[in-house]
């Protein structure tokens, strides 16, 4: 049984209490951890005993953190961070430590995962975690280090650099292809409803109220694979399209704007080794160099800002 008077403070006990800030629930936290609901609450319970403070309220929506927490939060991300290039640094120059990503999904696998899968293998002490979400990611809550996200950012404590701008096109069969040159109405390939509001499947839904979605799936990259398998047109983003022999573009209208792409870090981390070498890496891939792989725009001239 643990000690309910120590005042040391234990390090498994800040991990799993950062488990929980990110995961947002005991059950996300412990199969994320791969340990019992009992072992999550029993250690931030723990965690507020040491500090003599409450972390974190429980509401229908899930976890929430105090100020305290907040507070708490931040010191303990600043800790992992260090522990993380403590760990990887011995002797070794160059960037080292643990960089965690998150890019919408078909950015990620799009344009993202094998440059950045190629950066960590020529740096032997650097690791990058690339995760993927629809949903909005905190840095605030050390949910990532860098995130990759479409549209001007709204969050007001981060670097917000911009990237450029993605053009999205009509794609689907050569038969559908031509199906529309005869005038045929098209069907479409969307969003599922759990998905309805983000901005592509919102624009298509006000564009083209009365049409038909033949086949609704959850991220773009299926969508894609059900373009090419003839079930309908979707709405993708060129770089996705661009290239591949079983998708061809159709002349529909209107089309929809370009998105910015925007990266974000927080303030804090400009001047970790790491954190810029992954930045540098991302921002290579919009640059004049990287474009024409990425199917990029350039940015519109926004400077960086806090």
């Amino acid at each position: 049984m643990a000690d309910q008077n120590r005042t040391d403070l234990d390090w498994d006990d800040v991990r799993v209490f950062m488990a929980l800030v990110r995961h947002g629930s005991l059950s996300a936290a412990a199969r994320t951890l791969c340990v019992t609901h009992a072992t999550i609450s029993r250690r931030v319970r723990a965690l507020e005993h040491t500090l003599g403070t409450r972390l974190v309220e429980r509401r229908p929506e899930g976890y929430v953190l105090t100020q305290s927490g907040r507070e708490t939060l931040a010191v303990a991300g600043e800790m992992e961070s260090a522990a993380a290039r403590l760990v990887r640094s011995g002797d070794r120059a160059g960037p080292h430590g643990l960089v965690r990503v998150n890019a919408p999904p078909t950015l990620a696998h799009g344009v993202l995962m094998r440059p950045l899968a190629e950066l960590a293998a020529r740096h032997e002490a650097l690791d990058v975690h690339v995760t993927t979400d629809l949903r909005s990611i905190s840095l605030e809550r050390r949910e990532a280090d860098i995130v990759v996200r479409l549209g001007r950012p709204v969050d007001g404590m981060v670097l917000a650099r911009p990237l450029g701008a993605i053009g999205f096109g009509f794609y689907g069969t050569a038969d559908w292809a031509r199906r529309i040159e005869q005038g045929q109405s098209p069907s479409f390939v969307g969003f599922d409803e759990v998905n309805a509001s983000l901005p592509e499947a919102a624009w298509l839904a006000r564009q083209f109220p009365r049409a038909r979605i033949a086949f609704r799936a959850n991220t773009q990259l299926a969508q894609a694979d059900a373009a090419r398998a003839g079930a309908g047109i979707a709405l993708l983003p060129d770089f996705l399209a661009r290239g591949d022999a079983r998708l061809v573009r159709c002349d529909i209208e209107p089309t929809h704007p370009p998105r910015e792409v925007w990266l974000l870090t927080r303030s804090e981390d400009r001047h970790h080794a790491a954190m810029r070498v992954v930045s540098d890496c991302i921002a290579g891939l919009f640059s004049d160099a990287g474009r024409q792989d990425a199917g990029t725009t350039p940015p519109a001239g926004s400077p960086e800002r806090p």
